[in-house]
Order: C-alpha cells, then structure tokens, then sequence
C-alpha cells in the first residue's frame, strides 16, 4: 500500500507532464487555407518534444478575429496561447518569439495577383519609383501595410476575402502574395471572380520572417517549440512540410524569369538570424 501511495505521489508530483492546452486562431473563411502548413508544423514541434514535455491538446480559438485582436488577446494571456505573425521590434518586445522562420522566408518573395486586364500595366513597372505609382490591396491590420507604406507605395486594406472581390473589380492593381499562397488562392476563387489572375513577370522581394509567437510569461511552451522546431531544422522533418506545402509553388513562379524590385523592411529587428543560411529560402 505504502509503496502504491509513493507511485501516485510521484506521478501526481509532475506537472510538467500533464497535458497543455494549446490553442491558435482559427482561419478566417472555409476557403482560407493559408496556414495550414503552419498547423502541421506547430503539431510536429508539439509531437517532436512529448518525452521532455507531456503530452499537448491543439486545436484552434472558437472566435475569429483579425491579428490585430490575437496578438492583443495573446498579450494579456486570453484564450489563444500561440500565434504566428511577422515580426517587428515592438512585436518582440510585448510577445516572446521563437526566431525560426516558420517558412523559411518565402514570404518575402511576392507573386501578385492582379485583374487579368492589367497585365500590360504591371509589365511597365521596373523600380520602386514605378511601384509607388500604383496601389497595393493588402487586409487590415497585416503588417505588410507598414512596409509598403514606409516605401512609399499607396495601400487599400479591406477584409482578406474582400481583397478578392475588390480586386476582381479594378479597386486597386496588386494583390502581393507569398509565392505559397498565391496559386492556392487563386484556384480557390477564380471561379466566383473570374476577372483575376496571376501576375506572370513580377517578383517583389523584401525580408519578411514569420514566427511563432507566445505570451512573454508562457516560458515553457516558448521553450517547447524552439526545441520541436530545432529538432525538426535537424532531422528534415522541417524542410519536408517547406516541400510540401511550397515546393510546387516555388516551381509556378518561375522566379528565375521574373524581374525583382526590391524593397526595404524598416521592422526588422537586430536580432532577426539573417545569417543563419539553413533557416532561409534560397531561389536558384
């Protein structure tokens, strides 16, 4: 009996073990498949540290809201525990995040979408000069606004799937969209707005790292992914969601005969790990 009561004690004694809540924002529509990849990595990071840390429940916040709303409800500790977001130095200092590049910077490589009558129009831009004479849709609150902006190039923001529907009736002349998301996106709604299309000569380049993000006292589970994501760089578990998600992606864009205008990131923080090679997308 007395050697029962020490077994219970023991196993009731680690709390570190028990299983944690793990709770991220839901997409914003039924079409909105934009973070899937993102899902499968934060689960795998999760699976790859269950001998060190317990087991975990994962599943998303029962409400939509804009970024805006997450990162301020992460920030005093609501429901959602984790989030994936740009980074920028106030992010980094109200949030904790976990410097590994959650796509390994493809993000910053910009395949726009575009209405298909405007394809002469965008072939005329060569430079930042030229991109600051047309107007970029991008949703509200995303934090791609301040960078166009700090450029100097004109921004029209409206809901994510009202981008689609604006765009489709000439309110605005690009739609940039990390190369991942932009033929998804366009299979998903070319049917109901038939008069997009994708952008087929212009790539827009700017360092753009996407993190996960964690409640600047939520330690643990900060340390939890760092260590799932580490392992995952390590053993090619990482690069294999990259491929799968990306790879083909990557191939349509057909990068290497694009003409690329370049343009600044005023966010990024010192800390960012430009140097570290296997954390980033190289275009061949």
């Amino acid at each position: 009996m007395r050697r029962l009561l020490t077994i219970c004690f023991f196993i009731l004694s680690l709390p570190s073990l028990a299983a944690v809540k793990v709770v991220y924002p839901p997409p914003e529509s039924e079409n909105d498949t934009r973070f899937s990849d993102l899902i499968e990595i934060l689960e795998m990071a999760l699976n790859k540290t269950e001998d060190k840390y317990g087991g975990f429940e994962l599943m998303p916040y029962k409400t939509v809201m804009r970024e805006i709303r997450y990162i301020e409800e992460l920030k005093k500790g609501g429901g959602v525990n984790v989030i994936w977001s740009s980074t920028s130095p106030v992010k980094e200092r109200e949030l904790l995040p976990i410097r590994i590049p959650l796509r390994k910077g493809i993000l910053g490589y910009r395949v726009s979408l575009i209405n298909k009558n405007n394809q002469a129009k965008i072939d005329q831009l060569n430079s930042l000069a030229d991109l600051q004479k047309v107007t970029i849709g991008q949703g509200t609150g995303w934090g791609d606004v301040v960078i166009y902006e700090a450029n100097n190039i004109k921004v029209r923001t409206a809901s994510y799937e009202s981008l689609f529907k604006m765009l489709n009736a000439g309110r605005f002349d690009l739609f940039p969209r990390g190369i991942n998301e932009a033929f998804a996106e366009y299979d998903a709604r070319k049917d109901e707005n038939k008069n997009i299309a994708i952008e087929q000569n212009l790539l827009i380049v700017y360092p753009w790292p996407y993190y996960f993000f964690t409640n600047r006292n939520d330690t643990q589970l900060a340390d939890r992914l760092r260590e799932g994501l580490d392992t995952m760089m390590t053993d090619g578990s990482f690069d294999e969601i990259f491929n799968k998600y990306s790879g083909d992606a990557v191939s349509k864009a057909n990068i290497a005969n694009r003409r690329i205008i370049k343009i600044t990131n005023p966010m990024l923080p010192p800390e960012t790990p430009v140097d570290d090679e296997r954390l980033w997308f190289k275009p061949k």
